[in-house]
């Protein structure tokens, strides 16, 4: 794939601030503000009005209130709540921690026990408590959007600052991330403008540098946990690969019933109908031309019937592959309906990896480049095959319409479940109007 121009580099700077992604970072950033004030307030209202006797009141009450939360569940909620609205406002998709054990808690001494013991309301806790400064950084990042009211000033200050010549006019201030200023004349506007557009571009950056944090902070404190999320995942990948494995046994037998079975059957009976034309004395007369005939149909169908268990064969598992797996995608990418180039990189000194991650390798670049023929739309598309550090690592580009995600029906979760089932990850990089990227990564041996 060409590099990107400056052109394009300049267009997608002065877009980025009108994106999806950049309104909907904007908006966890006011959530993360506002939850932080609110933390704020209920510890300022703790401490009011001050004295040494509301110092200490308020230190047990700040002391207590967590405690509560832990006790009666609420820091549970809480955590359940940010996690749903991360979902819902910036799509980050977390799993629920495990349920609580509360087995032989039916006296709330015991389930407020039980609840004491439970490490999911503990990390739901401390996610709040980084809340308040995350909130001090989301202030930070909100100033660059102030920005936008920067780029006003040329406009409305003619209109509300139009005094006789030489008025003596107040200052106006300005705002900006690196501090106050004070503008005094229409020409300061035009560098208040400029201020302004610069601070709008660098705003979704900002903005994503806190969500990005947030978001990290979601995933580890508010999630079911490194152990938990692994143990779930692969039981979940488990129990997609045995269902696709059956389907895929389903599939081969029928595939033999149906077509490898049906064809050798037919094929029996024309050799027998021939052996029987060249049987003398029998009741069908001797016919030599006509046994001819049918051993010549019977040879059509016996090469009709090796060429269906080749593919047969190479749908289980391709031939080349025992060449190697640069052999394989070479093959494979010279099959494709779409023009595709292929590169590869650092696999010669690296270790091979084992027959089943290079079967997976395989047939992951075949299903995404199905599905660049299929949906993408596009000219060109390039396969890019590397190895770094015993992880083998594959990339599919193409400049279709982009827009690819999983669960819109590409084969996207089928892969990403047969890549996770080997500890590998799947990422898709498909902007609307593309280009798309989907990377897989997998482990040079597959894990027992």
């Amino acid at each position: 794939m060409t590099p990107p121009s400056i052109g394009s580099t300049a267009t997608a700077l002065v877009r980025e601030p009108f994106t999806l992604r950049a309104r909907r970072e904007l908006v966890w950033c006011v959530l993360t503000v506002g939850a932080g004030a609110l933390g704020f307030a209920v510890i300022v209202a703790s401490l009011v009005p001050g004295t040494a006797v509301s110092a200490i009141r308020g230190g047990i009450i700040l002391s207590l209130l967590p405690l509560l939360l832990v006790a009666t569940g609420g820091a549970r909620r809480v955590g359940e709540a940010f996690r749903e609205l991360a979902s819902g406002v910036l799509g980050e998709a977390v799993l629920a921690p495990p349920p609580l054990d509360a087995a032989g808690t039916d006296r709330p001494v015991a389930r407020a026990a039980a609840r004491f013991r439970d490490t999911p309301s503990w990390r739901a806790l401390a996610y709040l408590g980084l809340k308040l400064p995350l909130a001090l950084l989301g202030v930070y990042a909100l100033t660059f959007w102030w920005g936008a009211v920067n780029l006003t000033y040329p406009f409305w200050w003619r209109l509300f600052r139009n005094h006789p010549p030489g008025s003596r006019l107040r200052p106006f201030p300005v705002i900006t991330p690196l501090g106050a200023f004070e503008v005094r004349s229409f020409p300061g506007t035009l560098l208040v403008f400029l201020v302004g557009a610069a601070m709008v571009a660098a705003a979704p950056w900002a903005t994503r540098a806190v969500v990005s944090v947030d978001r990290w902070l979601v995933r580890s404190l508010l999630g079911p946990g490194r152990l938990a999320e692994r143990v779930r995942t692969l039981e979940e990948t488990r129990a997609h690969v045995v269902d696709d494995a059956a389907a895929t046994l389903r599939r081969i037998e029928r595939d033999l019933h149906d077509g490898t079975q049906a064809q050798l059957a037919t094929l029996a009976m024309k050799l027998g109908q021939a052996k029987e034309k060249l049987e003398h004395g029998g009741e069908v007369p001797f016919d030599p031309d006509g046994a001819l005939e049918l051993l010549d149909l019977a040879h059509r169908q016996a090469k009709e019937t090796l060429v269906e268990l080749r593919n047969l064969a190479r749908g289980i598992h391709p031939p080349a592959l025992d060449v190697g797996l640069e052999a394989a995608l070479t093959t494979l990418v010279a099959r494709s309906a779409v023009p595709t180039a292929l590169s590869v990189h650092d696999l010669a000194g690296a270790p091979r990896p084992s027959p089943a991650i290079e079967a997976i390798a395989y047939f992951s670049v075949a299903e995404l480049l199905a599905n660049v023929a299929k949906h993408s739309g596009a000219a060109h598309a390039e396969v890019t095959v590397r190895a770094d550090g015993g992880v083998l690592r594959m990339s599919v580009a193409d400049d279709g319409v982009g827009g690819a995600r999983p669960g819109a029906g590409s084969g996207l979760d089928g892969l990403a479940d047969r890549v996770r089932a080997v500890d590998g990850e799947l990422r898709v990089d498909s902007p609307p109007g593309g280009p798309t990227v989907v990377t897989v990564g997998l482990p040079v041996r597959a894990p027992r």
